[in-house]
């Protein structure tokens, strides 16, 4: 796979709704993955999306996600997302675009078994960069 870069976008709880609406306008298959099914079925976010990933026909990729904390502020709630299974490719960008920037989640294992990190460069952008797991 390839490595992509494209807008990862945060919601305020309506990720799902939103998601579906941008399917609805622009076509293509809509993956959705809730916070339930990456083990906290017992909590609030339980049913709200985690992650959400739209392919459309003509090669858009948008991504989208609740946010767990509560801290969705309108206009600002967007990142830019790198992403595939070249680790040499994805760390190379990682270690630049983390260099003298806050980084929020350092480039380690997840969860869902990807290596994934998240920072804001020192121009206030956010960028996660997510390396796919072996056999994704």
């Amino acid at each position: 796979m390839a490595s992509r870069l494209n807008p990862y976008i945060t919601f305020a709880g309506d990720a799902r709704q939103a998601m579906e609406f941008y399917q609805e306008v622009l076509g293509g298959t809509l993956a959705l993955n809730t916070y339930g099914e990456f083990g906290q079925k017992d909590t609030p976010m339980a049913d709200k999306i985690m992650h959400g990933m739209l392919e459309t026909p003509s090669g858009f990729t948008l991504m989208g996600a609740d946010t767990p904390t509560g801290d969705h502020k309108p206009g600002n709630n967007f990142s830019v997302s790198l992403s595939g299974d070249d680790e040499a490719e994805l760390r190379g960008y990682w270690e630049k675009l983390s260099d003298g920037a806050h980084v929020s989640v350092p480039l380690d294992k997840q969860m869902w078994g990807d290596v994934f990190g998240m920072c804001t460069d020192r121009f206030g952008i956010t960028w996660m960069v997510n390396i796919a797991g072996e056999g994704r």
